[in-house]
């Protein structure tokens, strides 16, 4: 494995430790397959191939990489102000990461101020440059999602005085999809960003931006089906970003097309690797994971748990920070081995690890108290609520809303299994169905595939238990609106409706998994030799 450099790469949640390496052997821009961007600039027209090659790797979220194009360019040109506008924005990053660290906006502003000493021969890339500052100044006295909204302002002014400039375009579509609030379950953001780069894709269907912009606006679950051409066009565009081949992934996820998501990422994984760039290869290690375990692929599973261990055991003790251990997909991914398959007494005896922020270390703790409370540790449970309870207190210090409220989902839910496991059922279920509406209130983070166990599916389970099928069928089958062929809610679907006598919806469940599960270990898990034997009789 590659030495670990820097992995913030703009996303907060997936910031790991490193020693600074940069990414290994680069293809040049002329063999880099990247999609087709131009960006006209005042600058020397010697650096236009560097600047457009730039800007490609920032459209498919390449920040490190597109950081040093652009450096490259200011190399050759050093009045080329607008590269630092490139700089300012890939310093931002993923639009979607959640609240930004201060060195970010330390990074960015500095980025900012050199783009305005320098100056912009046109008054088009003093715009630009202008819109982007909003998003760094006055942070100390603007929260993050003000200078967003400001920013989005400032890029629709931009579009309406250069409409011709498909650059503009592009990204104000992306500003709108970046403002989207987790709780509009109308989608207006997301539908007005698509509606853009619909048309956009008419006319530019090889820019990288557009279409991998289109799959971020269709990340939702009921939109999730339109994503799919793009989805399917994204990784073949632009092969030589690790980025844009993970990417369809979040729309593989969303239909549940496990093998599509797996075969995607482990092209991601392998081209991330080779570059150098463990941020992105962990990232879809995660969601690889999450596939894998849902076709019952636990031998599959098991050795990209391995992967994560050697990459953590190779670490640099000298690394600053939390480390690798402490990152999203490194915490995420063994949760989810132990989670996903049911095994409690490993998922009660994972190792907490530091964190560089409180919902990466909570994501153990919830799945350390499901499984102590599944395996009849009531103290243990008490313990995992009571850290969780700190983590969520620590997101509202933070200020972070988002992750406050994906803390609470978990500790809410925590708490309900606490309930379970001494002996107060109804309490459980009341406590366990207000952590399911709060789940319905917000969407899943573009740093994870999915939340460990959807309150709903859990809902079901503790229904299951006490006996009432139908009522727990119901839970299943909201679940799996949302999300599509999970095992364990196809699974309890099944096994409710056989409970509740109603034989055919049990057999046409039992049938989706197996489906789901063609290629499945054999003998992986007791509840496929359960589904077929149903469905043999």
């Amino acid at each position: 494995m590659k030495t670990l450099r820097l992995l913030l790469a703009g996303i907060t949640a997936l910031t790991l430790a490193s020693n600074g390496s940069a990414i290994s052997q680069p293809l040049s821009p002329a063999d880099e397959k990247l999609g087709k961007v131009h960006f006209a600039t005042s600058c020397a027209a010697g650096v236009a191939q560097e600047f457009d090659h730039a800007m490609a790797l920032l459209h498919s979220f390449e920040f490190p990489a597109a950081i040093t194009g652009f450096q490259t360019v200011l190399r050759a040109d050093p009045t080329c102000g607008i590269a630092e506008w490139g700089i300012a924005m890939s310093t931002w990053g993923n639009p979607f990461g959640g609240l930004r660290a201060p060195r970010v906006v330390q990074d960015g502003l500095a980025a900012v101020g050199r783009a305005q000493s320098i100056g912009a021969k046109t008054e088009r890339e003093r715009a630009y440059i202008s819109a982007v500052a909003l998003l760094y100044t006055d942070a100390d006295t603007q929260d993050q999602r003000a200078r967003t909204l400001a920013y989005e302002r400032a890029m629709e002014k931009l579009h309406g005085q250069y409409p011709a400039d498909l650059e503009a375009t592009v990204f104000y579509a992306l500003a709108i999809d970046q403002t989207a609030l987790p709780t509009d379950k109308t989608y207006a953001n997301q539908l007005k960003a698509a509606a853009i780069l619909e048309e956009l894709f008419k006319v530019e269907p090889d820019h990288p931006g557009v279409t991998h912009y289109l799959i971020h606006s269709y990340d939702v679950p009921p939109l999730a089906p339109r994503g799919l051409p793009y989805a399917r066009r994204y990784a073949d565009l632009a092969p030589d970003a690790p980025h844009a081949l993970h990417m369809p992934a979040h729309t593989f996820t969303r239909v549940g097309s496990w093998q599509e998501s797996i075969d995607t990422n482990i092209r991601s994984h392998d081209a991330a690797m080779v570059r150098g760039d463990s941020g992105e290869g962990l990232h879809a290690m995660d969601y690889m994971t999450y596939a894998y375990l849902q076709t019952a692929q636990d031998i599959a599973a098991k050795r990209v748990v391995d992967e994560l261990a050697q990459l953590i055991a190779k670490q640099p003790t000298s690394t600053a920070g939390p480390g690798l251990a402490g990152g999203f997909p490194a915490t995420a991914i063994p949760a989810r081995y132990a989670l996903e398959r049911g095994q409690w007494v490993e998922a009660a005896s994972l190792s907490v690890h530091p964190t560089a922020q409180p919902y990466m270390e909570a994501m153990t703790h919830f799945a350390r108290a499901l499984g102590a409370a599944r395996s009849g540790h009531v103290d243990a449970v008490k313990a995992e609520v009571d850290r969780l309870t700190a983590l969520r207190d620590a997101e509202i210090q933070a200020k972070d809303a988002y992750w406050t409220t994906q803390v609470d989902i978990q500790r809410q839910g925590a708490t309900a299994w606490l309930l379970w496991a001494q002996g107060r059922k109804a309490e459980a279920l009341k406590s366990m169905e207000v952590a399911a509406a709060l789940e319905d209130t917000t969407e899943k983070s573009a740093v994870t595939p999915g939340p460990l166990a959807p309150a709903h599916e859990l809902l079901g389970d503790m229904l299951l238990e006490v006996k009432q099928p139908a009522r727990a069928l119901k839970e299943y089958e909201f679940s799996l609106k949302k999300e599509p062929n999970r095992f364990r809610s196809v699974y309890g679907a099944g096994h409710a409706a056989e409970m509740a006598g109603a034989k055919q919806t049990a057999h046409t469940y039992y049938a989706q998994l197996l489906k789901i599960c063609e290629r499945a270990d054999a003998s992986a898990r007791p509840e496929l030799d359960h589904a077929r034997t149903f469905v043999g009789k």
